[in-house]
């Protein structure tokens, strides 16, 4: 009786980690939509307010931390509940670095309302920034329910952010090379589109955190990745003045 009364408990600590994990990523949802709206609609308020919030994700991945270390501890959990507790912790880092990043753009964006807007890039950011919106969202339900099938396809979506990010990457370039005095605006536009951009990594480490769980291993396959701005060269038309 003893015995089982054991593994009742284990099994109820194991909820409740997920539950944790439950809690945490509909904050980090929420974070991530609010400071997308405060960057479209130039919201300072809303932007300070996302900032602030910030701590509140920090708080709960500490808590998870200690919780996933006490069971650690005290459990010494072998096989596929040791992946169960180990996966827990790594997802609540996972999680709050997309919390820092959406708190990074907040930042970013209190700064970027003192400027004028260029283009149409929020909103093109924005557009990004709704797939990984619902990255995150599928990755909390695969998580869940220990959903493979729906993290390889997440896994797979990175795809189209890393290629967005290029796309956008390459846009704002040219618009330096036109027009100099918006090189801040920018340049602060750049680090916020690779905020998003590494938001889906984090999405995506989170599904094969899940693969790790069921199988015990990591995907066979590579991680597909299209981001190419790290090469990406926009040529001076020729003709143009040269900016020294």
């Amino acid at each position: 009786m003893e015995t089982k009364h054991i593994v009742k408990s284990f099994d109820k600590d194991l909820q409740s980690l997920d539950n944790s994990i439950a809690e945490m990523g509909g904050l980090v949802e929420m974070q991530l939509a609010r400071t997308l709206e405060c960057l479209v609609k130039r919201d300072v308020d809303l932007a300070l307010d996302v900032t602030a919030k910030d701590r509140q994700i920090d708080d709960m991945e500490t808590k998870i931390h200690m919780d996933a270390v006490r069971l650690l501890g005290l459990r010494q959990p072998i096989a596929s509940d040791l992946r169960e507790v180990i996966a827990a912790f790594q997802t609540a880092s996972e999680l709050e670095r997309i919390g820092d990043y959406a708190r990074n753009i907040a930042k970013r964006t209190t700064a970027l309302i003192k400027l004028p807007p260029v283009g149409s890039a929020a909103q093109s950011i924005s557009r990004m920034g709704s797939v990984v919106q619902g990255m995150v969202k599928g990755i909390l339900d695969a998580y869940q329910t220990r959903d493979t099938s729906l993290a390889d396809d997440i896994r797979k979506r990175d795809r189209e952010v890393d290629q967005l990010n290029t796309s956008l990457f390459r846009e704002l370039l040219t618009y330096m090379m036109e027009d100099p005095h918006i090189i801040t605006t920018c340049t602060h536009l750049l680090f916020i589109s690779k905020n998003v951009e590494r938001m889906g990594d984090h999405a995506t480490n989170i599904a094969e955190h899940i693969h790790m769980i069921v199988f015990g291993h990591d995907p066979e396959s590579e991680r597909p990745k299209e981001d190419q701005s790290s090469f990406t060269v926009v040529e001076v038309p020729t003709g143009a003045p040269d900016p020294s």
